[in-house]
This record gives C-alpha cells, structure tokens and sequence, in this order.
C-alpha cells in the first residue's frame, strides 16, 4: 500500500511541509525508517536522531519545526504522538483485507445471547446465555464471554480473553474449602480493549465493572466485584485483587499488584512493580520499587531494612527521654 502527504494531511490535518504527491509505502521508527517511509518524533531528547533519519518525511511538533525541515519534509502537528496514532488508524483502515462473515463459523453462541448485528465474534469464540455484546464490538480468536456478561459499544477483546469466569470466593471449613458461588457478572462500557489472555471475574454477588474507554493489556487478572474508572489505562501482567476499585484516569504500570478491597483515587499513577497495600486518597505519581544492585549489596540493604521497626522503637525512646 502507498499513501500520498497530501491524502495524509487532508484527513488528519496538521502543515505539510514538502510535497503533497510523495508517497510513503510505510511507517517505521526514526532510526529504521527509509526514504519512503512515514516516522515522527515526539520527544526531544531524540533529536539526534531525527537530523540522522533517512525517513521520507516526519511528522513533528512547533518545536522540531526547523530542525526537521533542515533534514527533509516533515508535517508539523501540535501533538505528534497523537497525530502519529491516527495515521496508524488510517493506514490500517486502508490496507486491511476484506472481512470475512461477522460470526466464525467456529464459534459458539448461545441461543440466548444477544450479538449485536454489527458486532464481529472470531474464531473459536463462546458467547454464553444471556451475554450481551453490543454494537461495533469485536471478539478475536478464542475469546470466551460468560453467562450473564456484558459488553458494550466498540470494544475489542484480543485473543484468549475471559470474561466471567468465577471470581475466587471460597469459605475455609474444617480445613476444606467450601465454594462460594459467584452471582453476579460483568459489566464492561464502551470502547472498552482488552489484550490477550486477560481475564475478569464475574462478581460474588454484584458485578465487576470496567467503564467507559478503559484500555487493558495482555495477561491481566481482574478479581471479582473490581471497578475501573473510565480513560484507565492498565499495562501487561498487573493483579488487582477483589472489591479494589481503582480510580478514573488512572495509569498502572506492568506487573504492578492491588491488594483487594482498597480504593484508588482518580489520576494516581502507579510505576511498574509496585505492590499497592493501602488506599490512595490523593491524585499523584506512586512508586514502590526496591531498586535494583548487585546480589551482596541488595543483601546488606535487604538486612537493614529488617532492623527498620527496632531503630524506630529507640528513636521513639530517646525522643521520649529527651
């Protein structure tokens, strides 16, 4: 596929400078990028290697106006992140293959589930009783939506996805355990993506709920009767036990945990591997990470740490005797 700089700046905007028939044949990273394809540079810090790209054309912000304009054509845009994001929209609209039927002929739907007509269910998915999948929704390969789930407009939901599965309730007994049954069900917004291999849990008795526009990545664990604000964003491999309720607008980093039943502000933004055990009250930035060092120091530190409460008990007796 090619796409003319001027068919590109006609739909998305943003000042071409260079010429509206060039074509570009793709896109790729300012380091990699050859004379025929599209990049952008978002960050300062990479100038160095905006003046050493051979990219076709750039796409910039006011800022990096004159120094991409000294290496070759460039399209100035006031958020070039963004703009760059619609032109992946763009070019994958205008190179995908046609679609195949809306329903798999492998997939499994119940007779009382209710599919949108305009929604697309994949290969290998199950839609069970009573789910709800609502319009322009698409389910890939594999994805399987529970009994009593909903999802709403515009979603997508990557392979492997589980929506609804029994969240984990079990009552200790006699030194068995004996199942809590979970009632309730999921309870997903519009314009919702869920990245593979990610799985929620259907409530204990009310729902689990993820709202509006929150965006998922792969290989995430969602216990029963969790809520997720809207605009939240979620990174790969991250735990958020049950009945914890996160915030809207909120970011949390990979492999991030949330103990159960705490609750997180709007905008708090919590760094990769950062266990989360208390609530936070407050919008901010959250880090809790113990650096990493080399094993014999990681070990000393690891040692003093532990005599941390002893030395705060004796500062509190001499601050008493003082």
């Amino acid at each position: 596929m090619q796409l003319r700089l001027g068919d590109l700046v006609d739909a998305l905007g943003g000042e071409l400078h260079g010429s509206r028939d060039a074509l570009i044949d793709g896109l790729a990273p300012l380091e990699l990028a050859t004379a025929s394809q599209l990049s952008f540079l978002s960050n300062p810090r990479y100038q160095q290697q905006l003046a050493a790209s051979a990219a076709g054309c750039v796409i910039v912000g006011p800022a990096m106006r004159e120094a991409a304009l000294a290496r070759g054509a460039a399209i100035v845009a006031d958020d070039p992140y963004l703009y760059f994001a619609r032109t992946t929209q763009l070019w994958k609209a205008r190179s995908a293959p046609p679609a195949g039927p809306a329903i798999h002929p492998t997939a499994v739907i119940d007779a009382d589930a209710v599919v949108d007509p305009s929604a697309r269910v994949g290969a290998l998915c199950v839609v069970e009783r009573g789910a709800r999948i609502g319009p322009g929704t698409v389910l890939k390969a594999r994805v399987h939506v529970g009994e009593g789930c909903r999802i709403g407009a515009r979603c997508v939901l990557h392979p492997g996805v589980v929506i609804g599965a029994d969240g984990f309730g079990f009552a200790p007994h006699q030194g068995a355990w004996v199942k809590i049954e979970q009632l309730g069900a999921v309870t997903i917004g519009d314009d919702v993506e869920i990245g593979a291999n990610t799985c929620i849990d259907r409530g204990a008795l009310a729902d689990t709920v993820i709202e509006d526009g929150v965006k998922l990545d792969n290989l995430i664990q969602v216990g029963h009767n969790v809520r997720i604000g809207h605009h939240t964003a979620i990174a790969g491999c991250v735990g958020i036990a049950g009945s914890a309720t996160i915030g809207a607008h909120c970011t949390i980093g990979g492999s991030a945990g949330i103990l159960g039943h705490l609750t997180i502000a709007d905008h708090v933004h919590v760094d990769s591997f950062t266990l989360v055990t208390r609530s936070i009250r407050k919008p901010g930035h959250y880090t809790g990470v113990f650096p990493i060092d080399d094993n014999a120091s990681w070990e000393k530190n690891a040692a003093s740490l532990k005599q941390l409460h002893a030395l705060r008990e004796r500062v509190r007796n001499l601050e008493k005797k003082s």
